[in-house]
This record gives C-alpha cells, structure tokens and sequence, in this order.
C-alpha cells in the first residue's frame, strides 16, 4: 500500500462531503473516494443490524481500489456498525467520527468538573448512547442532554436551506429546550448538520461551544496517516470520486453546498449490485 492510495469516505448520503471538504483543506494531496448511499438514506431510523450491512455491503465493494484508510462518516453507523466492521475487515485501518467529536467536546468544555454538554443527532444515535458513553469515559460527571433530530437529515437532503421556514422551525424544535439547559457545548452528532451551523451557533449563543464531528473526523484521520507515515505528498493535487446508489443528479446538483466546489458525475452502483459482490465475499469468509 502506497501513500497515494485512496481515502474511503462513505455515508449514507450527502453529509458525508463535509468531512470530504474538510480533509481536502487539511490535506489537498489525498485522493478520496465518496460513497453516499442515496437509495437507502437516513440510516438513522434502522436498525444497527441493517445499517450494519449496507455498511459492509459498500466496503466489500470498494476494497477493488486497495484504500489506506476508510472513514465511516455517518455518525449512526460509526455507533452502529464499526466495531463489527473493524472486525470483520481487520486489515483495513477503519475509523468513525464518535470518538473524535466527543474528545472535541471534553476539550471545549475546559476545566469545568460537570460540564453540561448536548448532543444533537439521528434517533439511531441517541439510542446507541455511543456519545454518552466516548464522553463519560473522558468526564465521568459531565452532564448529558441528548436531543433526536429526525427531521433535520430529509430535510438537509431535500436541498433546503438555513433561510427556509420550515428548517427555522426544525431547529427551534430540537434546540429550544437545550438552550433552556445552558449547555457549555453542543455537539453536531451528524455530519448533515454542519450545513446549518451558523445558524445553529447563533440559536445557542455566544457562551456555548458547537463542535462539528465532520470537522473533527477529518482531523483524526489526518493526524492517523502523518503518523503511520500513509499522507500524501501536499505538493499534490487529490483526486475526487463519487459514487451513488440512486440519483447521482440530484446528488451532484446538491454537492456544491457541501464541498464549496463544482462535482464530476458521480457513479451509480445499485444496492443490487452491492448485493450481488457481498454474496460471493460472505461465502468465501464462511469457507476460510
């Protein structure tokens, strides 16, 4: 494996490209390849045993580009799917986006001996208690909120933006009631939301700190590679694939917002044919 093999980056659909944008402004040599898995999104009403196996699904069929490092960018699937993934394709160095979101969070909220800390994420999220759990272990007395925010990835998806009603209205819902909390930070628990986080940052105010999991994911996988010695050189120009199990129009039409910049097409693989390559991989793992 050569330093200028790719970063997998995979997510259930567009959230994602805020850690892709993210790692091109840390480390603009990296090749990247996307994958957003539009047919089945928001992984965050499903069950840890279905996201669990798109996610296996997507790695299997990527493995062809020899990546150096896959980054689960979905905050749902990191708390659902990583530790069986990172068993099951042990000779891939893989990595989420909880662990380094919550020891964003611990260093925010300072020297306080009970930080009140919030968390804002997909239903699946919240009722994984990854956070709680990344956070306790850093701050035993910290004090938790957790706040589902179902409504937010649809409508992220939809192409909505912070000037729209409806997205006013969705936000104040989900924040209102841990604004009344006083939370020393607020944790974006889904790489979706950092589209809003101006907003957000200005709905909670000046005394709380927002830390975005994207941007802190993209960090961690940076300082992973300098590391292990895997970076690739700066005085390149990386690489951007994308590929999609539904719509790539619409997925390329919405791209920019994410990633500041103009898409190539992406590719389409159906969850057919995602299907079609896990089943000959199962039966080889049964067999060995």
């Amino acid at each position: 494996m050569l330093p200028t093999a790719p970063i997998i980056v995979l997510d259930s659909g567009l959230g994602g490209l805020t850690v892709v944008r993210a790692l091109r402004e840390k480390s603009p040599g990296e090749n990247i390849i996307y994958f957003g898995d539009t047919a089945r999104l928001p992984y965050g009403t499903k069950s840890g045993e279905t996201v669990t196996g798109f996610v296996r699904q997507i790695i299997t069929y990527l493995q062809r580009f020899c990546p150096k490092h896959v980054v689960i960018a979905c905050n749902t699937a990191t708390a659902l799917a990583l530790p069986k993934l990172k068993t099951e394709f042990e000779h891939l160095p893989i990595t989420g986006v909880i662990e380094p979101g919550a020891r964003a969070a611990i260093h925010a909220a300072g020297n306080k001996p009970a930080p009140r800390i919030a968390v804002i994420a997909t239903e699946a999220t919240v009722k994984s208690k990854a956070y709680e759990q990344a956070i306790y272990r850093r701050r035993h007395h910290a004090v938790m909120d957790l706040m589902p925010a179902t409504l937010l990835v649809p409508i992220i998806e939809d192409g909505r933006n912070e000037n729209d009603v409806i997205v006013r209205v969705a936000l104040t819902q989900y924040l209102k009631p841990l604004i009344d909390r006083k939370p020393d930070v607020l944790v974006l628990g889904c790489t979706h939301y950092p589209i809003f986080k101006r907003l957000i940052t200005r709905m909670m105010g000046s005394k709380c700190r927002v830390i975005d999991s994207a941007e802190q994911c993209a960090q961690d996988v940076t300082q992973r590679l300098a590391i292990s010695g895997m970076a690739a050189p700066d005085q390149t120009v990386g690489s951007l694939n994308c590929f999609v199990t539904d719509d790539p129009d619409k997925f390329r039409s919405l791209a920019r917002r994410f990633l500041g910049t103009e898409l190539q097409q992406p590719t389409r693989v159906t969850p057919e044919e995602l299907n079609a390559e896990l089943s000959p991989a199962l039966s080889m793992r049964k067999a060995g």
